[in-house]
């Protein structure tokens, strides 16, 4: 599964450094920029899947950054974070071309899933998996179990997507290290146990994730 590229924009290093991590730690890629004139310049060189935008920079706004971009006939979703939450700012924002705004002070879980809507609403409808009652959607990460949603974080939907291609199969550990967390030097074995714990949990009763001893786990039952 494809991991979407974010823009971030702001002119607080230590707000960008914050929401990176954040984003990062949900499987985005994530690109920095510290204004809109280089922002503009990233664009140029990779178009992301979506732009965060602070509306408060100098030079090159916020709005400003969103008008350019609508300007050159660019339809990358952009979420603008607003310091204010006047309705005249708001509008603003909205007539500028932006797709939806965050007020701060904000919660990270606000961001993120305002972020997965953007995502759905703009890109074509991509790969369904599903065994038994679970389906999930690939690109979005929207799983569903016995017709109740299910919020996954993108790891774990990354590994969900992993097992459902391979049902009935002994997923191992290395591989499941391997293609959900790019072999990331900083990540354990032991990571995939407790991710695999977390999808147990949320998938609930009958249980579809099966320990094989000394191996790795399986997707079956239901």
């Amino acid at each position: 599964m494809s991991r979407p590229a974010v823009l971030l924009v702001d002119d607080d290093a230590s707000i960008r450094r914050m929401l990176e991590r954040t984003l990062v730690a949900e499987g985005y890629e994530v690109a920095a920029a510290a204004d809109g004139g280089a922002a503009l310049a990233a664009v140029e060189r990779s178009m992301p899947d979506v732009l965060v935008v602070d509306v408060g920079m100098p030079g090159v706004d916020g709005l400003a950054l969103t008008r350019r971009l609508r300007a050159k006939g660019l339809g990358v979703p952009i979420l603008l974070l607003t310091a204010r939450d006047a309705l005249e700012e708001r509008v603003a924002g909205l007539d500028a071309g932006a797709d939806d705004y965050v007020v701060k002070p904000f919660e990270s879980e606000e961001l993120i899933a305002r972020l997965r809507a953007l995502l759905r609403r703009n890109r074509p409808p991509e790969e369904q998996l599903a065994f038994a009652d679970l389906s999930l959607e690939v690109h979005t990460g929207t799983a569903r179990r016995g017709g109740s949603d299910l919020e996954l974080t993108r790891r774990e939907a990354e590994l969900l997507a992993l097992l459902l291609r391979h049902p009935r199969t002994v997923v191992t550990r290395e591989v499941a290290l391997e293609e959900v967390w790019g072999g990331e030097g900083a990540a354990s074995l032991n990571v995939v146990d407790r991710y695999v714990a977390y999808l147990r949990r949320k998938l609930g009763d009958p249980p579809l994730i099966r320990t094989v001893r000394g191996l790795g786990f399986r997707l079956d039952g239901g």
